[in-house]
């Protein structure tokens, strides 16, 4: 009977022309957001081969940028289906009901529920029609594109499919209220609308956000869009169906009963109950499964990570406390209306592998005195000024504890008062610090290694040599050393990637054996026989050294080299070029920097047809020259081009004059290459000794490292063996070719614009009329 009464309802979808309009216009829709990009991107990859033949790579992830940016397939899709849906639905009780002919339904052998059924069956056919549609496109871009990312996209229709199936339920409910067809289209857009955007309110209410977070269609294809299909998002539309279903079912039902109306309304919040029940038992972590249908399985924690949370004990939870400050920095991503973006956002992919994470939330309100909060509202208290705050957030101020109250709990005055959140698990803490980037929260890298820090006993350190005007790491200014150190709202800083920094005066203190490195950054003074002695005697033990150098101090760490078979070349590498100073050399990483530095594949992007490696400006280098024999097996890590007519100049260097010239006879020397930094290991007292001997500094500086931030960070990476950062790399996109030509393409774009709707109409005017005549 179910299937008698879906073939009737699909045979007055399709001898109308409501159907036939909503597929021509939906097949125009995907036609012309499926051609218009690859059109784009044909044009251009055949203007790049016809003019560079080694071309191989257009950059870009294809099979996303057709299907899933702003001008691509799904995105507009989705965003237009709500307006497809309920004059779909409009009619499918209501016409019923206005014609008379539910009396003979019910009066038939034929039950309430088979009548539900059969005409949500018959959607689902229709809505099948959709999906093939879509599917075309799909196929094609499986043809037109090279190695496309197959599971994404049928990832991707299953989440179409689940989506629209759940707006028909939501249709049909809103049919059965009304004898107006129009009303009931006009219904189901309003409560499609409302139940996509419930999620964002009534937040700040913890109960209510939950509930109103469950029932919000908002972002629940998000995942299944880009490859991750989870079980509580499947299990979610189904709910939704479940409940609509469930309540078109009451509704008619209803209309043959005589009954009292609480009891009727009991059975719409059993139906309720028992949605929200399944929706919440099904959503909880541990109950939650997990398929990543991408090739890289790009929606999936790193193996590096995976492999940190699995050396987690099973029993043992893991505590993250947020700490949220009423006049700090993330006020706004740390209240209660944020907190689901915060835990969807940030923490779900590490509960997927580890579900008993342990939340908590801590507000309060304190500021510095002198701080800009407290100039902003002259003449008031912290007190007077959080709760005008308060006020102006429509935050509750009883919810926010006082400074006192806070201090007495943890003191987060080094923390700047900011949105930071706290890990602890078997009594250790470590801090996961927010970013003044886009970024905001953590990345992958960054709780890894707070991770890996709770689990370790000793914990790396970095040693910065003071005492000889070395770089500063505790210093701002654009020569200092902290933006790549100790910066604790720098997302690449040492600090915020597993490691311990500190500063070390080797005048009065002996260097510890039990450190990851040492640094020398650029002495300006001589350095004492009991420096050069301490350094000697930690080389000799087989620690790892980090050293940079500058022009016209090479005497200073020679003494440091020499035992090394190396050397700092006096003079200054000079480069001459069309917008540069001469003193800024551009070298370039080596192969082998890449094989050596695992640092998130930074070292290896080459460029996509050049064939050149990465390049780098260090203003003001002086060679790293090997002097003879040396107990050291020497990798180069940056070196010159030959082709960039690089010398270096003895004596003193004007960079702001005349543009330098080439003398031998002034001692200067040129050669095809110079090294600018020289990788050194050996092993020694069982164990492998690292040094890097750079001759810039200043490309680690302050301003200059904010463009490479991989650089310090790989560097470092390699004298700690690897262990931290815990780099997360994942592999380049291997569709960034099209099999097509942009005569292919557009010849595509007039058979889906044009001839395949022009068809389907033909079809439906043949059909409609052959209808009329019977």
């Amino acid at each position: 009977m179910i299937f008698k009464i879906a073939k009737t309802e699909l045979r007055n979808l399709f001898y109308s022309p409501v159907a036939w309009f909503l597929v021509i216009a939906f097949l125009v829709q995907c036609a012309l957001f499926y051609c218009i990009p690859l059109a784009k991107i044909a044009t251009y990859q055949d203007l790049m081969i016809r003019n560079s033949p080694k071309f191989t790579d257009t950059g870009i992830a294809i099979t996303k940028f057709i299907f899933l940016s702003g001008d691509g397939v799904f995105l507009n899709v989705l965003q237009n289906l709500y307006l497809f849906v309920p004059l779909l639905t409009m009619g499918l009780i209501s016409r019923e009901i206005n014609n008379g002919s539910i009396k003979l339904l019910y009066s038939s052998p034929v039950r309430t529920r088979e009548i539900v059924l059969g005409k949500y069956l018959a959607i689902l056919i229709y809505n099948l029609l959709l999906v093939a549609i879509v599917a075309i496109f799909i196929v094609s871009g499986l043809i037109n594109i090279r190695n496309p990312d197959q599971g994404m996209l049928l990832s991707s229709l299953l989440g179409f499919y689940l989506l629209i199936s759940a707006f028909a339920a939501i249709g049909m409910f809103m049919s059965s209220l009304t004898t107006y067809q129009i009303v009931s289209a006009i219904a189901t857009f309003l409560l499609i609308f409302v139940i996509e955007r419930i999620g964002g309110l009534w937040q700040k209410y913890d109960f209510i956000r939950d509930l109103t977070y469950f029932l919000s269609m908002r972002g629940r294809t998000a995942k299944m869009l880009y490859g991750l299909i989870t079980s509580k998002d499947v299990i979610y539309f189904l709910v939704i169906i479940y409940m609509f279903l469930g309540f078109t079912l009451l509704k008619l039902k209803g209309g043959r009963e005589f009954k009292a109306w609480y009891l009727k309304a009991f059975r719409y919040l059993a139906v309720i109950a028992s949605a929200l029940l399944i929706g919440y038992v099904t959503s909880q972590p541990g109950l939650t499964g997990y398929w990543d249908t991408t090739w890289d399985n790009r929606n999936t924690l790193h193996e590096k990570t995976q492999a940190v949370i699995a050396d987690m004990e099973k029993d043992e939870t893991l505590e993250v406390t947020l700490y949220v400050n009423l006049l700090g920095k993330g006020l706004i991503q740390g209240l209660p209306e944020a907190r689901n973006a915060y835990l969807n956002g940030l923490w779900e992919p590490f509960l997927r592998f580890k579900p008993d994470i342990r939340f908590k939330y801590e507000y309060y309100y304190d500021v510095p005195p002198d701080s800009l909060v407290c100039k902003t509202f002259p003449g008031k208290t912290v007190r007077e000024i959080s709760v005008e705050i308060a006020k102006a957030m429509g935050a509750d101020i009883s919810r926010f504890k006082t400074p006192e109250e806070m201090r007495a709990i943890i003191d987060l005055a080094p923390e700047a008062h900011r949105l930071v959140m706290q890990l602890k698990y078997k009594g250790k803490t470590t801090f996961l610090r927010t970013f003044d980037d886009s970024g905001f929260w953590p990345a992958e890298t960054q709780v890894s290694a707070a991770l890996k820090r709770l689990l370790q006993t000793k914990m790396p350190k970095i040693l910065f040599a003071t005492g000889n005007l070395e770089r500063n790491i505790h210093k701002s200014g654009e020569r200092e050393y902290n933006s790549h150190s100790t910066a604790k709202y720098e997302r690449n800083s040492l600090i915020n990637n597993g490691f311990d920094v500190d500063t070390i005066s080797l005048e009065t203190t002996d260097i510890p054996a039990n450190i990851s490195s040492l640094v020398i950054a650029d002495p300006k003074t001589e350095l004492s026989p009991t420096v050069l002695a301490k350094i000697q005697q930690y080389k000799d033990a087989g620690g790892n050294l980090l050293i940079f150098g500058e022009p016209g101090k090479q005497h200073i760490l020679n003494p440091v080299l020499q035992d090394m078979g190396l050397q700092f070349s006096y003079g200054t590498l000079v480069q001459l070029s069309a917008n540069e100073m001469p003193h800024m050399i551009t070298p370039y990483f080596t192969p082998s920097s890449n094989e050596m530095i695992d640092a998130d594949d930074f070292f290896s992007r080459r460029g996509r047809f050049l064939e050149d490696s990465l390049k780098l400006y260090t203003p003001g280098a002086a060679e790293v020259a090997t002097t003879g024999n040396s107990p050291f097996t020497i990798t180069t890590l940056l070196r010159t081009l030959p082709k960039n007519q690089i010398w270096n100049k003895a004596g003193h260097l004007v960079t702001d004059s005349l543009p330098p010239v080439f003398s031998a006879q002034e001692g200067d020397i040129k050669k095809d290459s110079f090294a600018i930094s020289l990788a050194l290991s050996r092993t020694i007292a069982g164990r492998e000794q690292r040094i890097i001997v750079c001759g810039d500094a200043d490309f680690m500086s302050n301003m200059r490292i904010i463009g490479y931030p991989s650089v310090a960070t790989g560097l470092y990476s390699w004298l700690d063996y690897g262990r931290f950062p815990i780099y997360t790399p994942r592999p380049e996109a291997r569709d960034t070719m099209l099999n097509i030509s942009p005569a292919g393409a557009n010849t595509l774009r007039i058979i889906y614009v044009w001839v395949l709707p022009v068809l389907v109409l033909l079809l439906s005017i043949i059909l409609l009329i052959r209808r009329k005549r019977k």
